[in-house]
């Protein structure tokens, strides 16, 4: 018996050993992101974006939520609504050092997109940051082995978050 047991966790070992091997040749397929760029979000672009990535998230959501975007010129704001939640993007009350507001664009707009995901195995990633910002359909070990493969952290796919200075970004 002990034997047996012995035997199963050591296949189970070797299979593990082999996964992580091999996911460190995982590539992501850069086709396949689609283009975001945080400065155009984070200037009134989420609703845009949002009807260029619209056809993708089809493929994963039956019925896509709605976004509405709320400007108001004086004093300047920017605001998404989605799912009955207000994201502020831009505000006077808001801090704007360090492009914060390109930050809290990012992460309304994957935000919005993830929660219709919530009971799917795919989630949407961003990719990069700033001007070179782009966002990706994966599995959790899709991104995974992504970080495997990638030996720069701030490649690394992530999930953003509401969090300055690097809003979910690994660094």
């Amino acid at each position: 018996m002990r034997y047996r047991i012995f035997k199963l966790v050591a296949v189970f070992i070797a299979g593990q050993f082999v996964m992580c091997s091999t996911n460190k040749n995982y590539k992501l397929d850069y086709d396949q992101m689609i283009i975001l760029d945080a400065e155009s979000l984070g200037e009134a672009g989420i609703g845009e974006a949002y009807q260029v990535l619209l056809p993708k998230l089809r493929e994963f959501v039956k019925d896509p939520a709605k976004v509405e975007e709320l400007e108001d010129p004086d004093p300047p704001s920017y605001s998404v609504r989605s799912q009955g939640v207000e994201y502020v993007v831009y505000a006077p009350e808001l801090p704007e050092e360090g492009g914060q507001s390109w930050g809290r664009a990012t992460y309304a707009f994957f935000r919005i997109v993830n929660q219709q995901l919530e009971h799917s195995s795919i989630r949407f990633y961003a990719i990069n940051g700033g001007n070179d910002l782009g966002g990706m359909f994966l599995t959790e070990s899709e991104s995974a082995a992504a970080r495997l493969s990638l030996p720069n952290k701030t490649d690394w796919p992530y999930l953003p978050t509401n969090e300055a200075p690097w809003f979910g970004q690994y660094h």
